[in-house]
């Protein structure tokens, strides 16, 4: 396995940092726009890995690269404006694809916050007959939301329901940045675009439809010490992917943002400094959201100043595999204090990272196969779960419904093994 790994940021160099451990692949190619960013992710890391300047904007480009260096598996980690140069040009070349993010929505020009307008992802499904007809694999949404929570959902179905009614994926954090009175821990251009746009949720007979940003707020109860969070709904590929393969009533996504960010967010908007299209300051041309972008620390560098755990997991609620009302939550949570000493790199970007170098191993080996545009939860979830926790970070499984416990005792909490 031959493997170009388009962005040399926080998920792309912590992919390195993971990889490098690893035994099934023979070479990573690391191409950024900024070269030396690249030279930096792989030094220290053997001569497996090569550094490469690649503009992520030009399929053309991006399908040289692959050429010259004889690729095999195209991995996307950058933000998901670059998603559909970098998916054709893996397709011009004849590489396989994998991302952690989906092409661009665009809502509904008329009823934005009731109807759907391009989904996430729709560009890219548009043109699944092409990769079938090339018996070849678009791996999408492979990082940890989507991605594990995708695969959460399929285990789900597959082993732990009859009947599912809802499958609803919550992410929150009790993480904390010294320092710093605003400093997102993930790319706030991909914050942005995510939280802004018109969340999208799935019901059975109703279909995708959206509703405002931030609606719907819950209080969500995470395990391992992080406690109650408010979470509101928030546009995200999981409620694309999932009701695609897996049989359930109703699908969510949640995230526990906080006051504050929400509010930092509705000022951006307000101000229109989430947008995307340029505008000229003294004869530049520059984007706005770049701009927010800028001015803020890159998460990448905050490890060191960081503080607390990230979980990411899929609740879901239904009929257990006796037929009685069963609701569970699983989980995967990483302490930035474990992910910095382990691998140099904070929490929230190991543990999206890490979910695709565990996909990559298990298409080297053959384990997971398949043809067309897929999500992860189109794939085997067990193999998938058994390589995670091998890798040193094992996953968890809550029950949250204590009369179904009260039945089976043996299995009320499964608890996950304390990393490190």
């Amino acid at each position: 396995m031959r493997i170009l790994l388009i962005g040399a940021g926080g998920v792309g160099s912590a992919a390195v940092a993971i990889a490098a451990r690893r035994s099934f692949f023979e070479t990573i190619v690391v191409a950024d726009y900024d070269r030396d960013r690249a030279s930096r992710a792989i030094s220290g890391h053997g001569d497996r890995f090569v550094a490469a300047r690649l503009d992520a904007s030009s399929a053309d480009a991006v399908a040289a690269l692959c050429r010259e260096h004889r690729i095999t598996h195209v991995l996307n980690a950058v933000d998901p404006r670059f998603v559909m140069p970098i998916f054709d040009g893996a397709f011009a070349a004849g590489a396989d694809y994998l991302d952690m993010a989906m092409s661009l929505s665009h809502p509904h020009p008329a009823l934005p916050y009731s109807e759907t307008g391009v989904k996430l992802g729709d560009e890219q499904f548009a043109v699944a007959d092409r990769w079938v007809d090339a018996g070849r694999m678009a791996l999408c949404g492979i990082g940890v939301e989507p991605g594990l929570s995708d695969v959460f959902a399929r285990y789900a179905a597959d082993e732990l329901f009859s009947e599912i009614d809802e499958i609803g994926v919550r992410d929150g954090a009790n993480l904390t940045v010294d320092g710093y009175d605003f400093a997102p821990s993930f790319s706030i251009w991909t914050t942005i675009e995510e939280c802004l746009n018109p969340p999208v949720i799935w019901e059975k007979g109703r279909g995708w439809y959206t509703t405002e940003p931030f609606s719907e707020p819950e209080v969500f109860h995470f395990p391992e010490g992080i406690g109650p969070v408010e979470c509101v709904n928030v546009e995200h590929e999981e409620v694309l992917l999932i009701p695609r393969w897996v049989d359930a009533r109703k699908v969510t996504f949640k995230y526990g943002l906080g006051d504050e960010f929400i509010e930092v967010l509705k000022t951006l908007h307000k101000l229109g400094l989430d947008a995307t299209t340029p505008v000229r300051v003294r004869g530049v041309d520059v984007s706005p959201r770049d701009v927010v972008a800028a001015s803020l620390p890159d998460p990448a560098t905050l490890g060191d100043r960081m503080r607390g755990k990230t979980c990411a997991g899929t609740w879901v609620r239904g009929l257990g595999r006796d037929g009685q009302p069963r609701e569970v939550y699983l989980y995967h949570v990483v302490d930035n204090e474990w992910s910095m000493r382990e691998y140099g790199h904070q929490a929230v970007v190991w543990q999206t990272a890490v979910n695709p170098v565990v996909a990559l191993e298990l298409l080297a080996d053959g384990v997971w196969s398949g043809v067309g545009v897929l999500g992860p939860e189109a794939l085997p979830p067990v193999p998938f779960l058994d390589l995670l926790t091998a890798y040193g970070s094992p996953w968890g499984l809550e029950e949250r419904n204590h009369e179904w416990a009260e039945r089976h005792p043996s299995a009320a909490i499964t608890r996950r093994p304390v990393q490190g």
